[in-house]
């Protein structure tokens, strides 16, 4: 069955980073589009990043963009996201999805404040 489990969140100040992992089983990992979500408070799921499975392909959400990065390991089955520049607009918790499951993990709180 499919398992996606969320790791690395904490609290950071502001200007500071966090590297999210998330490990997957129970599925072809190397084969799925793998994406980070996150929901803040009071707030719809919002998609952060998007890394593709043949080529590595990435997209990121416009407020992400340039400060997050999004890569996977195939060999381990972990996606990653490199969060840098951290606001606290970025307190969330964060999520991982594989394209093909509507599964989600518990998630990793990232709470961003001095």
């Amino acid at each position: 069955q499919v398992q996606l489990v969320e790791s690395g969140g904490g609290l950071v100040q502001p200007g500071g980073s966090l590297r999210l992992s998330c490990a997957a089983s129970g599925f072809t990992f190397s084969s799925s589009t793998m994406y980070w979500y996150r929901r803040a408070p009071g707030k719809e799921r919002e998609l952060v990043a998007s890394i593709s499975s043949t080529y590595g392909s990435t997209n990121y959400a416009a407020s992400v963009k340039g400060r997050f990065t999004i890569s996977r390991d195939n060999a381990k089955n972990t996606v990653y996201l490199q969060m840098n520049s951290l606001k606290p607009d970025d307190t969330a918790v964060y999520y991982c999805k594989a394209r093909e499951y509507n599964y989600w993990g518990q998630g990793t709180q990232v709470t961003v404040s001095s």
